[in-house]
């Protein structure tokens, strides 16, 4: 993986549980549950990526 779209998935990846503890510090529950969601798929589809980039180049 490029160094860019690594930073790239760290940045939003931290962004978003960022989120998460603002949401818990607003105490809105749903938008916790739905930014948790949402960082897990994205930290999940960071890795998909780095696997599919990691197969192509071997």
């Amino acid at each position: 993986m490029s160094k860019p779209l690594a930073l790239l998935f760290a940045v939003i990846g931290t962004l978003l549980l960022a989120g998460i503890s603002l949401f818990i510090a607003l105490r809105q529950p749903w938008m916790v549950l739905l930014c948790a969601v949402i960082a897990i798929g994205f930290i999940g589809y960071g890795f998909v990526v780095k696997a599919k980039l990691r197969k192509r180049d071997n």
